[in-house]
């Protein structure tokens, strides 16, 4: 009598197999090799019969989920959420991430065919987006602009901070490490709660190299408080010959009147900062990245030197950047400004939808916040549709996954940060984990 197991189909026949070559182009052959090499040994094992190999192989491909991040719908009522990659990108930087994938005119002049400057055209764009600044250079993210800087500017000098400015954000980072790992001197002046500009002024010296001003972006001092602005700080600094280097962290780059405490990075240039650093992938609503800001002659220092090249962007940022600077306004814009009455509404319409299929649901008016260390303490009044909370795990094993919050029992899916065409695939998402 045959072996059986001599009829099981050869790997080679099986890859060659065209009913297996989307799933070879979806996810590579290696992984659909493994699966057929899975199949196999079920069927010698006898679980499965020989002819049945290139099914089950079908079946758990299937399955498998494409390479890379999966795509999550951000229900958490958080504008920015870091853990889920801040900032949305709109369609047309998302358009310019595939432009960019292939081969580009990153650092070529297309014109003359000679090397040409990095990432111009991004450069341009941040420059026409903020005319306060002489010059403009883009590192990887803001805690690298901030580390150039201290390098450039400060290596074996002083740096000279406000103790109430020493922040700690998600982590355990610090930015006193940070500072102090470029060989810097922090010179801290004031308390906890308390500086002056007398204290600034008593701290400057020859051996300072800039005086720092830090927006504590995701914490409030309340109380008996104050602190010097940068309007306040700049006279002092330009008396001394000291550069004003000002962190504004969540990337807005001009006033927003919903954000009246926000700082932005025009205004402060115009108040008399030299240098302004901030985050692309916060408030601006673009790619990771960090953004110098100020005047030609502290920001050509800082992009001659020999760090930069190691904190450079690469083409896909640059491509993202200049797509979110020069077209529309990104999906953080519109969902920022997004009408308390309109958020509610689609509440009312998904969470009626639910209830009709079956799933207990209710919208509710709920408060969601900026997020990614922007705005602390700021509410943005909004809607969310209210269920089960035994909901939640299944909704995060989903495809889409689905994250929201979990508050009194229940868990809310807040609209804020979600996009009106986001809603069918939160309704499609929340009725398939019913079923599970």
């Amino acid at each position: 009598m045959a072996n059986p197991r001599r009829t099981i189909p050869r790997t080679d026949v099986l890859l060659a197999d065209p009913v297996l070559a989307p799933a070879v182009e979806r996810l590579g052959r290696d992984r659909v090799k493994a699966v057929i090499n899975r199949a196999q040994e079920r069927a010698r094992q006898g679980e499965i019969p020989p002819e049945a190999v290139l099914a089950a192989a079908l079946e758990e491909l299937a399955a498998l989920p494409q390479g890379g991040p999966r795509r999550v719908l951000n229900a958490t009522g958080v504008l920015l959420h870091t853990n889920l990659g801040r900032a949305p990108l709109s369609a047309a930087a998302t358009a310019a991430l595939t432009a960019a994938a292939g081969t580009t005119d990153v650092e070529l002049d297309l014109a003359t065919g000679r090397r040409g400057r990095r990432g111009r055209a991004a450069l341009a764009a941040l420059a026409a987006a903020v005319p306060a600044a002489e010059d403009v250079h883009v590192v990887n993210n803001n805690a690298a602009a901030l580390v150039l800087a201290a390098t450039a500017l400060a290596a074996g000098r002083e740096i000279v901070i406000s103790r109430g400015e020493l922040v700690e954000i998600g982590d355990g980072f610090r930015l006193p490490e940070l500072l102090a790992s470029t060989g810097a001197r922090l010179r801290e002046v004031g308390t906890t709660n308390r500086t002056s500009v007398a204290d600034y002024s008593a701290a400057l010296g020859p051996a300072t190299g800039f005086v720092l001003k830090v927006h504590p972006s995701n914490y409030r001092v309340e109380g008996f408080a104050g602190t010097p602005d940068v309007a306040g700080l700049a006279p002092l600094c330009e008396r001394a010959g000291v550069p004003l280097v000002a962190d504004a962290g969540s990337g807005l780059l001009r006033p927003d009147p919903l954000l009246p405490a926000e700082p932005d990075a025009a205004t402060w240039l115009k108040a008399g900062a030299g240098l302004v650093t901030a985050s692309g992938d916060k408030l601006l609503g673009g790619p990771q990245c960090g953004l110098l800001l100020g005047r030609s002659g502290l920001v050509d220092r800082l992009r001659r030197h020999p760090l930069a090249r190691a904190l450079r962007v690469d083409k896909l940022t640059l491509a993202a950047l200049e797509a979110t600077l020069a077209g529309p306004r990104p999906p953080v814009h519109a969902a920022l400004h997004a009408r308390p009455a309109d958020l509610l509404e689609r509440a009312r319409a998904l969470a009626a939808r639910l209830t009709a299929a079956g799933v207990p649901a209710e919208a509710v008016e709920t408060d969601g916040v900026v997020g990614g260390g922007g705005a602390p303490g700021v509410r943005l009044a909004g809607a969310a549709v209210a269920v089960p909370e035994g909901l939640a795990e299944a909704l995060r094993a989903g495809e889409p996954a689905v994250l929201g919050r979990v508050e009194h029992g229940r868990l809310l899916l807040d609209l804020r940060a979600l996009a009106p065409a986001d809603d069918e695939a939160v309704y499609g998402a929340v009725t398939a984990a019913r079923e599970r």
